[in-house]
């Protein structure tokens, strides 16, 4: 699994939980930070890799930093797509992760999300000169994680990940928390596991995480198919 995040510490408030609970699964996981934090009202971008380095061990994650314009100056450019997309054939996740494209948050969040899930494509397309020293590689599924509820896509129904696991919730807490300089200034853990747990009221299980499919999920049978949030 391949997870994308804009900033030292989006992956963890989004999706720390389901990163660490595929990794105690045995899902191979790379994180990959598109800025090291620079325009950040607190902490240094030293500081903050340093977090986020942390955070990805406790997410049992390897974890990577590239720049692209900077934090709060990222542009949609072809160069930066075909970038990722380098990363993801390198790489060759099934799964990819990245934050929502709904325009309401931070606009680094919605650029790096249309620009996964431009990379997404070009990734699969042989004909790219840029990327020809690698084979081509078709993801499974793209996946968008909401950081914050206004960045939830109002169009999408959820794949609702049950987290609900202790050992799964006080991983993905510790990880949040490693972003002392972040979590200092306002309540950012308790807002992601208040999120979580109304998911989880919703799904009927303790907490729950919300992933936006950016295709329609195709199963071979209903098998998987053991339970929906509606309780009919």
């Amino acid at each position: 699994m391949l997870v994308f995040g804009a900033h030292p510490d989006d992956i963890e408030f989004g999706c720390g939980a389901v990163v660490f609970q595929e990794a105690r699964l045995g899902r191979a996981v790379h994180l990959v930070v598109c800025s090291r934090g620079e325009s950040g009202s607190r902490g240094t971008p030293e500081e903050r890799v340093r977090e986020a380095e942390t955070a990805a061990a406790l997410l049992q994650a390897a974890i990577e930093f590239i720049p692209l314009d900077g934090d709060a100056h990222l542009e949609l450019r072809s160069e930066h797509a075909i970038r990722l997309a380098g990363i993801i054939r390198r790489v060759r996740p099934g799964i990819v992760l990245a934050p929502s494209v709904v325009q309401n948050q931070h606009p680094d969040h919605w650029r790096l999300g249309t620009l996964v899930r431009d990379a997404s494509r070009l990734a699969r397309y042989g004909g790219v000169a840029e990327l020809r020293e690698q084979p081509p590689h078709a993801i499974a599924q793209l996946l968008f994680y909401a950081v914050t509820p206004e960045a939830e896509p109002s169009d999408l129904s959820p794949l609702l990940i049950d987290v609900s696991a202790a050992e799964t919730m006080d991983a993905w807490t510790a990880a949040m928390k490693a972003h002392a300089t972040q979590v200092s200034a306002r309540s950012y853990v308790e807002l992601q596991l208040a999120r979580a747990s109304l998911l989880g009221l919703r799904a009927g299980v303790a907490h729950a995480v919300a992933l936006f499919p950016n295709d329609p999920p195709v199963f071979d049978s209903l098998r998987p198919l053991t339970a929906s949030a509606c309780r009919h």
